[in-house]
């Protein structure tokens, strides 16, 4: 006989529910005869001075659970960095310390959306987000992107009316897009005299290849208050597997994400906040070799790519991302499996919503040898396919 409990029988519509709406595949590292533009990854190490902070930490006894919201002196460092943003003074209570920013995107999502909420998402984007939604009940309202990949506005006020939050991230994943001021001022606009709440994630700041300043959600007065800006230690210091991240926004939800998360995840290890404290205050240095880096490779996989017919390659303006389309009448997925068969692997672009397909999402955060090996293996793949 089995049994279900109703706790057993709402834990498994839940499974259902993420289970229909998630793409995420897990793709590999280059190994043996397959080279990898698939990983989401820095391919350098952590900079030195912070595997010594925990090290040092770790020799020091400091082994032990951690603040629930945070370790004081990470989270007084950055009110300072956030407050230099936000053009205010930051209450260190309004911060939280997560387990990466999947963690603070897990707690801010699961404490914001009840069961029915609308949620508006670009399409395509980063493919956790519809998971977590799906996974709190919500409903995820996607918004095709325009051909140049950068939002629809005019569907966005459509989309946004009545809708609980609004999720993106800048620069984008998996498009490379930086959205401007003009376009987060526009959005602003768009939510005046709404209660709708945005979560800006900002995992890529730090790598941005407009010529521009980046401009944070944080710096749009007509936006900041309604925001919880979710960031992360992985993207610009090179420290994925650390799994250090923030969350920053409005007190109540902010101690409703803590809630979520120390249910889940319970502190931060102690050893790694100090490691993210010394990254914060002595890696500027590191942060602009790596983007000197990621420069060069973006243009030899753009440059590459240009070559290889009926592909469209988008401009690539931040992270570390290409999308280009193509205009081959085969499902991305297939497109990905020939791929792999010739011994390069990319993601497929309907892995981040329905409007990506006919595209794929190449990582040059790759070596120049695997850039150079991936994109001349995909040349020939596609040579053959038409």
């Amino acid at each position: 006989m089995t049994i279900t409990s109703p706790t057993a029988f709402r834990a498994a519509q839940s499974v259902q529910r993420v289970t229909a709406a998630s793409r995420r595949v897990q793709q590999p590292q280059s190994s043996g005869d397959l080279v990898s533009l698939a990983m989401g990854e820095p391919d350098f190490a952590t900079p030195l001075q912070v595997v010594e902070a925990a090290a040092t930490a770790l020799r020091a006894g400091r082994t032990h659970y951690s603040p629930l919201y945070g370790e004081p002196a990470l989270r007084s460092a950055l009110a300072d960095r956030i407050g230099a943003l936000a053009d205010r003074s930051i209450d260190t209570n309004d911060i939280l310390v997560t387990h990466g920013g999947t963690g603070g995107l897990t707690a801010a999502i699961l404490a914001i959306v009840d069961p029915g909420d609308r949620v508006v998402i670009p399409d395509p984007t980063y493919s956790l987000y519809a998971d977590l939604i799906s996974m709190a009940g919500g409903i995820v309202v996607p918004v095709p992107l325009q051909p140049d990949l950068h939002w629809d506005l005019d569907a966005l006020d459509v989309a946004l009316v009545g809708a609980k939050l609004f999720i993106f991230c800048n620069p984008g994943n998996p498009t490379g897009i930086v959205h401007s001021r003009a376009e987060l001022e526009r959005l602003g606009a768009a939510l005046e005299g709404t209660d709708t709440i945005v979560i800006s994630d900002e995992a890529y700041a730090d790598l941005t290849f407009t010529g521009e300043a980046f401009t944070s959600t944080l710096e749009v007065s007509s936006l900041v208050d309604r925001t919880v800006y979710c960031q992360t230690f992985s993207k610009s210091y090179a420290m994925t597997g650390w799994r250090v991240g923030y969350l920053w926004g409005p007190n109540a939800i902010i101690a409703a994400a803590a809630r979520v998360h120390n249910t889940a995840n319970g502190s931060m290890n102690t050893a790694v906040q100090d490691a993210a404290l010394v990254a914060l205050e002595s890696c500027a240095d590191d942060i602009a070799r790596m983007r000197d880096a990621y420069g060069r490779r973006r243009a030899l996989m753009a440059d590459g790519l240009a070559t290889v017919p009926g592909l469209d390659v988008s401009s690539p303006e931040g992270a570390f991302y290409l999308f280009p389309r193509y205009d081959l009448d085969i499902p991305s997925v297939e497109i990905v499996a020939r791929l792999r068969d010739a011994g390069v692997a990319v993601r497929p672009g309907s892995e981040f919503g329905a409007a990506g397909e006919h595209h794929l999402r190449l990582s040059y955060a790759a070596s120049d040898d695997a850039i150079k090996a991936g994109v001349a293996r995909l040349a020939t793949a596609f040579g053959a396919l038409r």
